[in-house]
């Protein structure tokens, strides 16, 4: 009904509005007629090269930087797995942890220097390796994390 209402109440400023009025009821009916001048649409899309915008539920690094650290966590987590057949949670004990720490600020340093520079990873995108190959590597990196941890949470040690 609220949307209804608005969507009528949008409508009713662009588009010029006729009545009647009812013999029997003694109400007015308004109706809608399309207008006849051209509707313009703009669409005004800046880049902003604030930290609060670029760190935004919506913005630009939240999901590409947890996609790059889940890629290089899942990619070493497998590798110290055939390594040294460590579960996750022994790898973080065993020094993991000031590692995952400092990759974790690399890579978030190294993901925002060029956003707060204006250059988006759409505009240096091509060939094989494009901005949206990118995202969808790291969503798959972060499933893969999550299953990893849960397969060895399941199976009470390392998955190798």
């Amino acid at each position: 009904m609220a949307t209804s209402a608005t969507l009528h109440s949008y409508m009713a400023g662009v588009m010029p509005r006729v009545g009647s009025k009812s013999r029997s009821t003694g109400l007015r009916s308004t109706y809608l007629l399309p207008c006849q001048r051209p509707m313009r649409i703009r669409c005004q899309a800046e880049e902003s090269t604030k930290f609060s915008d670029m760190l935004a539920f919506s913005g630009p690094a939240p999901e590409r930087i947890n996609g790059r650290l889940a890629m290089v966590g899942f990619v070493s987590a497998l590798a110290v797995e055939l390594a040294k057949g460590d579960d996750l949670a022994a790898q973080l004990m065993n020094g993991g942890l000031p590692w995952f720490a400092g990759t974790a600020a690399l890579l978030s340093v190294a993901s925002l220097v060029p956003l707060f520079k204006g250059v988006s990873a759409q505009s240096q995108s091509g060939g094989l390796m494009t901005a949206d190959a990118e995202l969808w590597n790291g969503r798959f990196a972060m499933l893969g994390l999550v299953a990893l941890a849960f397969t060895e949470y399941l199976k009470g040690g390392p998955l190798v």
